[in-house]
């Protein structure tokens, strides 16, 4: 990753998901991803989108190498989040080993829209990770890897190869790359609406008038 790239990831990283959200809202964009939650780690994420996409069947139909777990681990690495795509399926594509695995390539964090397993071992190794589902019930035979690095849909939203990917306790956005710079603008003015609020409250002003004042709710 380029000097360049990492100043944007750290930019992006300062910036909370709910000011993402308002900033995508005044660009006409939708971002927010829906349905998922954090299972383990701490503090905000940013990161360029490494994207999987698999098929979910029942038991044994699908040989065990099409799991293709190790390939789309090794896909990602530092500054990128893992999206898979997997149609929302109550089966677990990532546990422990896997998460441990993702950890030390320093993936900045993983996102599944379907099932993972061993909660308990992937918060000791601290990956950030959000699923739409937690299962016991693993994917070997029930899964096969479709692609990887193709666009794909998480939450409700289409995520392609490289677009940005914030996160935090509030929730998981993302941004599309050719769109970045126009929300980041926007998401600056809202901050400095949201400073200038904060410390007329702090002051002792009302929040109605403090609103009023900062042209808080346009």
């Amino acid at each position: 990753m380029n000097d360049k790239d990492s100043q944007l990831l750290a930019r992006c990283g300062e910036i909370g998901t709910s000011t993402w959200s308002d900033a995508m809202d005044a660009c006409g964009l939708d971002g927010v991803v829906r349905g998922l939650v954090q299972r383990s780690g701490t503090g905000r994420f940013a990161g360029f989108a490494v994207t999987a996409r698999e098929t979910a069947g029942t038991r044994g139909q699908f040989p065990r190498s099409a799991f293709g777990v190790g390939e789309v681990i090794n896909a990602v690495g530092p500054g990128q989040v893992l999206l898979v795509d997997m149609d929302g399926a109550d089966v677990s594509t990532f546990g422990g080993l896997a998460s441990l695995a993702a950890a030390r390539r320093s993936a900045a964090a993983v996102v599944i829209d379907g099932g993972c397993r061993d909660i308990d071992e992937m918060r000791a190794c601290g990956l950030w990770l959000a699923s739409r589902f937690v299962t016991p019930v693993t994917g070997k035979t029930r899964l096969k890897l479709e692609s990887i690095n193709e666009p794909v849909t998480i939450g409700g939203i289409a995520v392609r190869p490289g677009d940005i990917v914030v996160g935090d306790d509030t929730g998981i956005v993302v941004v599309p790359r050719n769109a970045v710079e126009r929300v980041l603008a926007e998401a600056d003015k809202m901050l400095t609406i949201d400073h200038t609020m904060q410390q007329a409250i702090e002051r002792g002003t009302s929040f109605k008038d403090a609103a009023s004042d900062a042209n808080y709710i346009r």
